[in-house]
């Protein structure tokens, strides 16, 4: 199903019917490397891929000097705040897919990508559906929870109604959280794709994969690390044409790893990232202890067995959770990525192709004639070196440069740490008291 967003033009604005003409560049179209040079662009769309150059007189023309041009990335896993689409859009991340938020936000945020050219644009599931009690409720909470499968449809219908462009599921199944049933989870998939919606749904654990496989669903958000997938589940995933999206990059900071750092220490994510948030993921290590955790590398040898099946792999960073901070860590997914097996190419498609098809972005996604004009051209070759993507000399959103500078210390910037901190503060200190209140069962039980 094709889904409908903006188109990033606001009538009457001189750069838009400017033409820009890219040439002496590799040309990655979201799939492969073509043999193309040359992009031509006016008017916020692609009009022209071409092996010689495309330029025409009175073009804007972009000498890329041997680098790469590649699609604008799309981010499959965020969590919106104020400032995110800004941020973003500096890293070269043109379109985030939401996967939980309150319908007010997400209508601000997509009448912001409506009429700015400044910001990403944006897709959301809008509230997810969950169990009282259940995930994600100490991040968001009051929100409509479901108790049964006679539920599923209204709520279904509901989500419609206030915008959602997909369907958000929690399986709290071998996690600390209440859980929907079984059969509610396959009620709300039944209702979902009647009414044409693609499903998303969050697990934490092998037996979450379970459920949700056997439930139908077509898109998994995290893969799990407190066991080892089976091939026979992998196999079956693989065959019903079910996508994933790792999030290794929330993952391998809350699992003790020092991803946040990692971001912070490469000076070409840094160096656009601004002091405030260079500090504050230097700093950020494990915060949520209370227990023994998997280790991470499970995770990604999970990823693997995965993508050695021929499961479709989708990049998505669950940004803005500890360690992790919006466009930036995009470029650290898909390092994470390769590490698991994927190609270079892979990793590229898995946060532009991939998700575009996915999600049904007809427009975006890939490079060619008459798709949007979402490209960034970096200075290296990413198809060698998947850090080459952090290297960007342009970007440019339905056509329009990007000032990737224009995040930093601004008031947007300000807003989001703001609701950074806010956010993260709520979910450390629900989660300890849950693995607190967990421990306590567990021992009053033996």
């Amino acid at each position: 199903m094709a889904i409908t967003l903006s188109t990033g033009r606001v009538s009457g604005e001189d750069p838009l019917k400017k033409a820009t003409t890219i040439v002496n560049a590799k040309v990655f179209d979201g799939t492969t490397l073509r043999e193309w040079t040359s992009v031509r662009f006016v008017d916020g769309l692609i009009t022209e891929c071409t092996v010689t150059s495309a330029a025409q007189e009175g073009d804007d023309v972009i000498d890329a000097a041997g680098g790469t041009v590649f699609p604008g990335l799309i981010d499959a896993h965020v969590h919106i705040v104020p400032g995110a689409l800004e941020q973003s859009l500096t890293f070269g991340v043109t379109t985030v897919l939401d996967m939980f938020n309150k319908p007010d936000l997400v209508a601000r945020s997509k009448a912001q990508a409506g009429y700015r050219q400044d910001v990403a644009d944006v897709l959301s599931s809008g509230i997810g559906a969950t169990a009282p009690g259940g995930h994600p409720s100490v991040m968001y909470a009051p929100f409509p929870t479901l108790t049964d499968a006679e539920q599923a449809e209204p709520f279904v219908e509901e989500r419609i109604s206030e915008g959602s462009d997909y369907l958000k599921i929690f399986s709290g199944t071998g996690g600390l959280w209440p859980s929907l049933s079984s059969e509610t989870i396959r009620a709300l998939v039944i209702a979902a794709h009647a009414r044409g919606l693609i499903v998303v749904a969050h697990v934490s654990s092998t037996a979450g994969v379970e459920e949700v496989v056997s439930a139908g669903v077509d898109v998994l958000a995290h893969v799990p690390a407190d066991a080892e997938l089976s091939q026979n589940l992998v196999d079956r995933m693989a065959r019903a044409g079910i996508a994933v999206g790792p999030t290794l990059a929330t993952i391998e900071n809350t699992l003790g790893e020092m991803g946040g750092a990692a971001v912070a220490g490469d000076p070409r994510l840094a160096d656009v990232l601004g002091e405030a948030w260079v500090r504050r993921l230097a700093s950020d290590t494990t915060v949520l202890t209370g227990r023994v955790m998997p280790p991470y590398s499970r995770a990604e040898e999970n990823v693997c067995r995965l993508a050695d099946a021929g499961v479709t792999v989708l990049a998505g960073t669950d940004a803005p959770n500890p360690g992790t901070v919006f466009g930036a860590s995009l470029h650290r997914e898909l390092e994470l990525l390769v590490r698991c097996g994927l190609s270079p190419a892979q990793a590229l498609a898995a946060a532009t192709s991939g998700p575009a098809r996915v999600f049904g972005l007809n427009d975006r996604g890939r490079v060619g004639s008459g798709l949007r004009a979402d490209l960034v051209l970096v200075t290296g070759d990413p198809l060698v070196d998947i850090t080459a993507t952090r290297a960007i000399d342009r970007i440019w959103r339905a056509g329009i440069a990007c000032d990737r500078r224009a995040s930093v210390a601004s008031a947007a910037e300000t807003q989001q740490l703001e609701a950074f901190d806010a956010q993260i503060a709520k979910v450390v200190a629900a989660v300890r008291e849950r693995r607190s209140g967990f421990s306590r069962r567990n021992a009053s039980a033996t």
